[in-house]
């Protein structure tokens, strides 16, 4: 495992998918990040690319040829290199290759930047399109898993998500495939969203174009929690697995295909158009207390 750390955090990575898995405070017995209990769900924050949710079928065409990708794409189960590494941060890097190119049929570099200041741990997608010719069609995600309770003698419902504006916000409903539905439902109003296991019955909570751009999860019982920020990101899902005690915030730069999806590349939603040589950057952070 690589570490990175300020005089308050301390963060931790595997190289297999530039994966998260621990963030903790340097002075107290709390880790933030979920274990990956594969009881549950095996993972701590798998970095979604270049697709973010499920494909139609499992597939989309492009330029008259039809490709495979599994959801949310291969990038978590690439092996990345360090490129760079210091004390208080690191980038990692995974480049198109023969693999990628047989499911993805661009030329990229794919960045994840960690960096700690305080007590904050900040993570930058840089995702260049090394083509002189062609444009590139991409999508990236993150997908943080979130201790819930964070301390022992405290239950998941004593936490609460609490966005920092007023939300007036559908819910997107997900088909047994994870594909949009045609029509949202209302849901969120107000600012806060108590945390119940109940809500994931029906898979991930969707969002689209929130009017925040930080999430605090926090408890009235104590003084411990965090605060997730976000920009430029136009779809969030929410999620935890059936009876897992974490909680999953993800901003997304993409979404799963719609269930009436005409499975071109270039018609999904979200999909973002990168020229040639040019480069996509997104950041997100967070903030423990």
């Amino acid at each position: 495992m690589y570490t990175i750390q300020s005089d308050q955090i301390i963060a931790g990575f595997e190289a297999k998918g530039a994966e998260l898995t621990s963030l903790k405070q340097l002075h107290l017995p709390l880790e933030y990040i979920w274990q990956g209990d594969p009881a549950f769900w095996g993972k701590h924050s798998p970095v979604l690319f270049p697709i973010v949710g499920g494909l139609k079928a499992n597939v989309y065409r492009y330029e008259g040829n039809t490709y495979s990708l599994g959801r949310h794409g291969f990038a978590r189960d690439r092996e990345f290199i360090v490129e760079k590494q210091q004390k208080d941060s690191i980038t990692f890097l995974l480049r198109s290759d023969e693999i990628s190119r047989k499911v993805y049929p661009f030329e990229f570099e794919f960045r994840i930047r960690y960096a700690v200041f305080e007590a904050t741990l900040m993570i930058t997608y840089d995702i260049v399109n090394t083509s002189n010719f062609q444009a590139m069609y991409v999508s990236v995600g993150a997908h943080p898993a979130f201790n819930v309770p964070l301390e022992k003698g405290l239950n998941y419902q004593d936490y609460f998500l609490e966005f920092e504006e007023e939300e007036d916000a559908p819910r997107y409903l997900l088909t047994e495939d994870g594909l949009i539905k045609e029509n949202p439902v209302p849901f969120l109003q107000g600012n806060k969203l108590p945390l119940d296991k109940s809500l994931f019955r029906q898979d991930a909570l969707v969002f689209k174009n929130l009017q925040s751009s930080t999430i605090r999860l926090a408890t009235e019982k104590s003084k411990h929690g965090l605060d997730f920020s976000f920009d430029e990101f136009p779809f969030f899902g929410i999620w935890a697995a059936k009876n897992a005690d974490f909680v999953c915030l993800e901003p997304w730069c993409g979404i799963a295909d719609h269930e009436n999806h005409d499975q071109n590349l270039i018609n999904k939603e979200g999909i973002n158009t990168l020229p040639p040589n040019e480069a996509f950057t997104r950041n997100w952070s967070v903030t423990v207390f």
